[in-house]
């Protein structure tokens, strides 16, 4: 198994990027939030997965251990393949899979293109069995409130990410009022900032 690999990015492309490493390039493919901060000509080091299939290599990467387990996580479950696992962890924060997992959101995964209702409630139950003792250390991570899930939801349904509605809500005062109403126009203003 290829664990990391180190190098130059030589290239970046829609879900990928290429790194030089040895006179090779390999093609190895990353979320979004992780290629949006990368550049051509950087030195990168990522954690990888390496995914062998009969018609299939494929080398995925990630800016850290955890991403790389929760992807593996991911594709332990069934009906997840690896665009999808890729595809989750690039609208959604491994914190944000914690939360959802303890709270037992499964609408958190629904909203990922690519995943439906019936897959986000795979997904669901089969972390939670596998996190079992790792959710223990992070249960004091607070849980989304009816009032946060609401404007998620409401954000997304306007054409958001999921990523960016949890933005916008971060960036709202704490002494703001707890109306979805009145977090939604804090959220809007947010964006039009």
């Amino acid at each position: 198994m290829i664990a990391s690999v180190s190098g130059e990015i030589l290239e970046v492309g829609v879900d990928h990027i290429v790194v030089g490493v040895g006179g090779i390039g390999l093609k190895v493919f990353v979320g979004a939030p992780l290629k949006e901060r990368v550049h051509r000509g950087e030195i990168i080091t990522l954690q990888t997965q390496l995914i062998v299939r009969e018609d299939l290599l494929a080398l995925y990467g990630f800016g850290d251990l955890e991403g790389r387990e929760f992807f593996n996580m991911l594709l332990g479950v069934n009906g997840v393949g690896p665009r999808i696992a890729l595809g989750i962890l690039s609208v959604l924060s491994t914190d944000t899979i914690r939360r959802a997992v303890v709270s037992e959101q499964a609408d958190v995964f629904a909203r990922v293109p690519g995943v439906g209702r019936k897959t986000a409630q795979k997904i669901l139950l089969q972390l939670q069995g596998r996190m079992g003792a790792e959710v223990g250390p992070f249960e004091t991570v607070s849980n989304l409130t009816e009032i946060e899930t609401e404007s998620i939801g409401a954000l997304t349904t306007l054409g958001y990410s999921v990523v960016e509605a949890q933005a916008a809500l971060q960036a709202i005062p704490r002494d703001a009022p707890m109306d979805v109403e009145a977090r939604l126009r804090l959220a809007l203003q947010y964006f039009s900032t």
